[in-house]
This record gives structure tokens, sequence and C-alpha cells, in this order.
């Protein structure tokens, strides 16, 4: 673990002691470095025991992709975001590489923690780089607004969750999550344990965010900088999904009666934000509902506590994670030229930009998972395990997968096809580091097509 740690600290100093020329090409490269070490994590994911096991972290089949994907973002939110720091003064340039690398130190060690509060502290350390991000690297004048949104529901969500360790380390005499799975706990039908588990996964619920606490996400897509969208849809809304499949394990007796609304909920929220999409005219806004109508699908899948639906939630984590992330660059790019989130603004842009059509094409096709690709496994599996859970939940699910594919295409036909208008005849043509930002995105998900065993989790 210490391996990709200790260089990730290591970044910050790098960052400010570089030459200015030197900033962007030796963090890209150095990032690049730690991705591609941290694939010694896939390594011996057995079905039971944890890999790498040190005094406080480990991994295993489910937090070896999360921490992978993780790494795997610095160096393209790295390779996003040059453009448009471009013109900033050297210092606050050096200041957003250093936040982004400490943003990744928080969260390798939130994934890999064994102990639960530990995991618990890292949780809200991630809020304090993503709150500078959005506040300062912003958009509009409503990123203060954002950031207050995003800091004042996770901090309310995760008041509770910290009552609630405490109470389990009182009663168990543990928060070591190596343990805790064989120990038995005293949760019994009574309010106080349905109380408990409440608060247990409320923080969890409001990060991934469950329809009707999910207010925070589009207020901070919106205004963030690139690179915070990419953190935010790729893996932060993932810590919610990690949370819940590791806590949920121990709270056995009690999720199969409360685990009703909360499914209702999040299923009415994929079909709620997939029609919110429908009506979107701002781009960044219609993916960031888009992450809200994937995230229901995934708690959905996990509080089924079926083995199928566990699974699929990772793989939909996973893939979402890569696919959020390309759109969101895909918009950032379109935004670079046209000055303007507005789709009717700029559409039409095929014919100026080609090659970028097919990026385009290629991500929104990932978007309303097109097989063979990891999306479409995910939304199977947990479709699968909802039908088995409920049958009436096929309705649900449907509709939601349908409501998808629409917005998906209505999106890709809004921004490339049709006329150009003509105010943007002059457009900058696109840069090769834009495309191989998108083939950064778009190639591990096709390539994980052929071993998709690698983030199948413990079914593995």
């Amino acid at each position: 673990m210490l391996v990709i740690l200790i260089p990730t600290l290591m970044l910050i100093p790098t960052a400010w002691l570089i030459r200015p020329n030197w900033l962007w090409p030796v963090t890209l490269a150095y990032s690049l470095m730690i991705a591609l070490t941290s694939f010694f994590w896939f390594k011996n994911l057995t079905e039971t025991g944890m890999s790498y096991l040190t005094p406080y972290t480990a991994t295993d089949a489910i937090s070896a992709p999360l921490l992978v994907l993780t790494t795997w973002l610095l160096p393209l939110m790295i390779l996003a975001s040059q453009a448009h720091l471009h013109h900033e003064p050297l210092s606050r340039q050096r200041m957003y590489v250093s936040l982004l690398a400490s943003l990744q130190f928080f969260l390798i060690l939130a994934f890999s923690a064994t102990e639960i509060i530990m995991f618990y502290i890292m949780f809200e350390a991630t809020l304090i780089p993503t709150l500078f991000l959005i506040t300062r690297w912003g958009n509009q004048t409503e990123r203060l607004n954002a950031g207050t949104y995003f800091l004042f529901y996770t901090l309310a969500g995760s008041l509770p969750l910290l009552v609630a360790l405490l109470l389990l380390q009182n009663t168990t005499g543990t928060l070591s999550l190596l343990t805790l799975q064989y120990s038995e706990l005293a949760m019994s039908g009574s309010y106080s344990s349905k109380f408990w588990w409440v608060a247990l996964m409320l923080a969890f619920l409001v990060k991934m965010p469950l329809y009707g606490a999910h207010l925070w996400l589009p207020k901070a897509h919106v205004e963030a900088p690139v690179a915070g969208s990419m953190i935010l849809a790729a893996v932060l809304l993932k810590l919610g999904g990690y949370g819940m499949i590791r806590v949920l394990m121990m709270l056995e007796p009690v999720t199969k009666q409360l685990c009703y609304p909360f499914i209702i909920l999040a299923l009415w929220g994929v079909i709620m934000t997939g029609s919110t999409c429908l009506r979107q005219t701002d781009l960044k806004s219609l993916i960031a509902y888009s992450s809200v109508s994937h995230m229901g699908l995934v708690i959905a899948g996990i509080l089924t506590q079926s083995p199928w639906g566990i699974t699929g939630s990772l793989i939909l984590m996973i893939s979402h994670g890569l696919t959020s992330s390309a759109l969101f660059c895909l918009a950032n790019t379109n935004y670079e030229r046209t000055h303007s989130r507005t789709m009717l603004l700029a559409r039409g842009l095929q014919a100026a930009l080609p090659l970028m059509a097919m990026w385009w094409f290629l991500a929104s096709l990932a978007n309303l998972a097109l097989p063979p690709l990891p999306n479409l496994m995910g939304e199977l599996m947990i479709i699968t395990a909802m039908f088995n859970w409920s049958w009436w939940t096929i309705a649900l699910t449907g509709a939601g997968t349908l409501i998808t594919a629409g917005y998906s295409l209505y999106m890709f036909l809004m921004t490339q096809r049709g006329p150009l208008p003509p105010h943007i005849k002059n457009i900058t043509p696109s840069h090769s580091r834009e495309h191989l930002l998108m083939a950064l995105h778009l190639l591990p998900l096709i390539l994980l097509v052929l071993k998709p065993e690698l983030i199948w989790g413990w079914t593995s």
C-alpha cells in the first residue's frame, strides 16, 4: 500500500518545486506511473481473504477495482485541466495539482481502510479538497452556493453515522472490518435497532445520492471545474456504495424489513431523474442527473443483499465511473470552444469536429448500456436481482432503462447532429491531448469486456 501512498503524497512537493514549464508534463507522467503501478492490486484477489494486509489497510475483491479506478483518474484529471488553467498564475496551478493529489491520498485510504472509523475520517476528509475545487475553480457565481449545498448535505448525513459507529464500538468492542463480519450483533426488530440501521445508512445514501437527498449533486457538478466533476462522478459517489456494501454485512436481520422504502425510492428515482434528463437544456446538468439515475440502480442492487445484486452494483459503479467521467470531459471540450453549456447554442458539432463526434457516440452508447460493455453487465445483474426480489420491480427498471436510452441519444443528437450554427463557424480544432484523454477513458471500458472478472467482486 505504501508503494502507492508515498509517491502520491510526494506529488505535492514535486508540484511546488518543479520548474514552471515542466509542471504539467512531469505531474502527468508521475501520476500515470502511480496508476500503472496500482494494477498489482488486481493480483491474488482471493474470494475470502484480504490481500496486501497491513495494520490499517488491506485490499479485497470489492475495494481493489475502486482503488485502481481512483489512481487511474488522477492522470486523466491532470490531462483534462491543462487548457482552462493555462491562463492562471503559476501558484494556483501548483495548488490545483496539490489538491488533486491530496484527494487521491484520502480516497486510497478510505477504500483500503480496515477500521471503519478510519474509513469515516477519510470519507469526511475528501470533502475539503473537493470543496476548494468547486468554490475556487468553479465556473459561475453560483459556485459558493453549490459548495455550501455539498458541504451541508454530506455533513448532515454523516453525523448520525459517527454516533452509530461509536455505539457499534461500544457494543462489539471493535470496529475492524476483519472481525466485525464474524461478530454476532444483537440486532432485533426494536425501534432502536431500526434507528441505528437508518443512522448507519443515511450518510452513504446521501453520498450516492438517493433520490430525495440528491439536490446537492447537480449543483456541485454544474459549478465544479472539469476535474471536480470527473472525480465527483467517478469516485466520490462510489464511496457511498462501498460503505453500504461494507456496513450492510453486519446489519442482516433488520435489512430485510427496512430495505423496502429505500429500494422503492431508489427505483422511483431512476425514472424521475431520467425524465428530468429529457427536459434538461444544460449539458453538464443532464450528465449529473444521469449519474443520480445510475446510482439509484446501484443502491437497489446493494440493498437486495444478494450476490448478484452486489456484483452488479460493483460492475455498474466501475463502468459508470469511466463513462460519466468521459462525458464530463467531452462536455468540457465543448465548453472550452463555445463558452456555453446550453445544448441549443452548440449543436451540429459533428461537421466541425468529426473525430470528437466518434468519442461522443461511444460515450453515449456506453451510458445507455450497449452490449457487450460492462455497463450492460452491471445493469442486467441488478435488474435480475431485483426481479428475483420482487417481480413488480421489472416495470420500474424496464422503464428506467428505456428512459436512459432516450436521454443518451437525445444528448448525442442535440450536441452533434444538425446544421452548424453560424456563430461557431471559426471553432478551434480538437487537440491530440483531448483524444488521448478520451481514449484513456473508453479503452479500459472496452478492455474490461475481455476480462470482466477483475470487477466482479466476491463472486469471482
